[in-house]
């Protein structure tokens, strides 16, 4: 199972041999530096680059590139180096962009000799940014991890090198760019992309352009981050690389031709599945993404035309106050008036071409949005009237919806993939949001718990019989009435665990599921686990955190969240960041390995694109509906008969 690491994440290696590959949307530079245990670079034999590029146990490219594969043995480096980061760089006097804002974000993937991807990493959230350290394997306890890390340098190479420590960083950046140019002027011109899958371990059967007028399949990068400062559409990026991120053969094939074409002049109506993917699951996945990036885009196209026209009037109106001229009789008015009407010309211009886009989203959005599977849907869909316990994982899971104020009526499911990559953080404190400031905090805390119950049992449904469990810690019992769904049904593993003594019974219980699973992973003897052991996949419900929480318990709390999505243990937070203040920073890598999401509108998240502040809806249960407790009641019924 691949993990796809977000910033400060980390991952253990299975193995020693590997590959590290690099795909961005411009040549970029790759290089590594070894350091020793206390992180420390002993000197410019220690770090491979272009000018330099093999090293005992790594090897690098001699040119820059949009591709690049990172050769790397574990076992032949060094005795002394116990540290590896992977370095990119944007290459100096060639002519290409000068900062990462400007390009596609780069993937990174750490792969098996095989191909076989180990975990992966989109550096999202770059802008001045023209060098980064993308990741890094580090040795611990005799064992090597990979962990994210994304720390980007607007001061280019050389500030990059002199924060690792190099002697005469300067000089050496100016090196390493030299030996780039000159393996530039010495390069063919690069062949035209290959497959997405050829790219990420497939078996490359060479370009499949998607046919006109339909989305390829997406291969989103990192969901959401907490929000960027957006770059303006000129420089939001170039095309993004579309694939399954778990299909390892030939590329999918197209969607069927189920519409007409469109007549000349008029734009094609949207269409159901309208999206190459090797199931209609698959193609809905991808349509949703489509229009995700679709919506991102247009909309920084308004947002940089009206910036821009305003820009141009403030500038012609200096221009013309700045003349002694224009103060005498009425050319002054006149300036300002024509100044004016430019402005709102451009403006004019640039909403009818957002309008006429919105206008196509929304009606694609009319005909996916009838047409989604339950894992897919919102609870008001009558998909779920027909639901029934699957007999296998779907490949995706809606958490909620985002909206754009250009358009708040037009709702982008938010989609994560299953399984889980990472845990979710319900935020139950008092956020800047209009709504969280009309909410009274008692009744936050009580939204927060109830939007957790309702992904869980959502978690819950689209899992077969027996192959998910939810844990519930509930330290004070103030949970009771919003898990009330889950208890009455019989869905939870077992009542909620209350006091310092449930606390630690359940957190030992399920650190012990990570510690053994990761040994028998290590050790290749699955078949060793325990007979009472759990296999399947687990959620952990944490309400109120930090109460009921001593030492020992937090610790294992955020082992539980950095260690135990890549054996099948999740964490579910229903906190407030400003009652664990007391811990300082000790819990801040904590709340940045999960996704923080909101029990009331909010707009924290941020698209992979360009950048956009998103307002996120939590999903909402209708009015009345009985929906949860009868989905939940089929889930309890499906797993009584295995458990008797």
């Amino acid at each position: 199972m691949t993990a796809e690491l977000v910033r400060g994440q980390n991952h253990t290696l299975p193995q020693t041999r590997l590959e590290i590959r690099v795909a961005a949307g411009t040549p970029v530079v790759a290089g590594a530096t070894l350091a020793d245990e206390h992180g420390t670079v002993r000197g410019t034999e220690w770090i491979a680059h272009p000018g330099s590029p093999q090293l005992p146990g790594i090897e690098v490219s001699r040119q820059a590139a949009a591709d690049h594969r990172l050769a790397v043995d574990l076992d032949a480096l060094p005795a002394p180096v116990h540290r590896v980061t992977v370095l990119l760089a944007l290459p100096t006097g060639i002519g290409g962009p000068v900062r990462f804002g400007a390009v596609a974000s780069p993937f990174v993937a750490v792969t098996g000799l095989d191909g076989t991807e180990i975990a992966t990493f989109t550096l999202t959230g770059l802008d001045t940014e023209s060098a980064v350290a993308a990741l890094e394997l580090y040795r611990r306890q005799g064992a090597w991890k990979v962990r994210a890390v994304g720390q980007g340098y607007a001061g280019g190479l050389d500030a990059m090198l002199a924060d690792q420590g190099l002697p005469r960083a300067a000089e050496l950046a100016r090196s390493i760019q030299d030996a780039v140019t000159r393996a530039t002027a010495r390069s063919v011109t690069p062949p035209p992309p290959r497959s997405p899958d050829a790219d990420r371990g497939g078996s490359g059967a060479g370009p499949v352009p998607p046919p006109d007028g339909r989305r390829p399949a997406a291969q989103p990068p990192e969901p959401l981050a907490e929000p960027v400062t957006p770059p303006s559409a000129a420089t939001a990026g170039g095309p993004i690389n579309y694939a399954h991120p778990r299909r390892q053969t030939s590329a999918p094939p197209p969607p069927p031709p189920t519409a007409p074409p469109a007549e000349p002049g008029r734009p094609a109506q949207p269409v159901a599945g309208d999206a190459t993917g090797w199931s209609m699951d698959e193609r809905l996945y991808n349509q949703i993404w489509g229009m995700f990036e679709d919506l991102a885009r247009t909309t920084a196209a308004y947002r940089s035309a009206v910036d821009f026209a305003e820009s141009r009037m403030d500038q012609e109106l200096e221009r013309t106050l700045s003349d002694p001229r224009s103060r005498i009789g009425g050319a002054g008015d006149r300036a300002r008036a024509e100044a004016r009407a430019k402005r709102d010309e451009l403006t004019t211009r640039a909403r009818e071409a957002l309008d006429r886009d919105l206008a196509q989203l929304v009606a694609e959005a009319a005909v996916v949005e009838p047409a989604l599977p339950a894992p897919f849907a919102g609870w008001d869909n009558p998909v779920w009237h027909a639901y029934r316990v699957p007999m296998e994982i779907p490949m995706a899971l809606r958490i909620g919806d985002l909206h754009l104020p250009e358009n708040p009526g037009l709702r982008i499911p938010l989609l994560v993939r299953l399984p889980l990559e990472r845990g979710i953080w319900v935020d139950s404190g008092r956020t800047s949001s209009e709504d969280a400031a009309l909410t009274d905090g008692a009744r936050l805390r009580g939204l927060a718990m109830e939007t957790a119950v309702a992904h869980a049992a959502r978690l819950l449904a689209v899992y077969p019989a027996d192959e998910f469990s939810v844990h519930v810690i509930d330290p004070a019992g103030s949970a009771a009435g919003a898990l009330a769904p889950l208890v009455r049904s019989g869905a939870l593993a077992g009542p909620p665990a209350s006091g310092a003594g449930g606390v630690a019974s359940v957190l030992a219980r399920l650190t012990r599921r990570v510690d053994l699973v990761q040994m028998a992973i290590r050790a290749g003897a699955a078949d060793s686990l325990p007979p009472d052991l759990d296999t399947g996949e687990q959620l952990l419900i944490v309400n109120d955190f930090p109460h009921g929480f001593d030492d020992r318990a937090v610790t294992q709390l955020r082992y539980l969240a950095d260690e135990g999505p890549s054996v099948g243990v999740h964490l579910m937070m229903v906190a407030d960041r400003e009652d664990a203040r007391a811990y300082g920073p000790v819990l801040d890598p904590l709340w940045r390995s999960l996704l923080r999401i909101t029990p009331v509108a909010d707009d924290h998240l941020a698209d992979p694109w360009v950048g956009h502040a998103w307002t996120y809806e939590p999903p909402r249960i209708p009015q009345g509906s009985r929906v949860l407790e009868q989905v939940l009641a089929q889930v309890a019924a499906a797993r009584r008969p295995r458990r008797s």
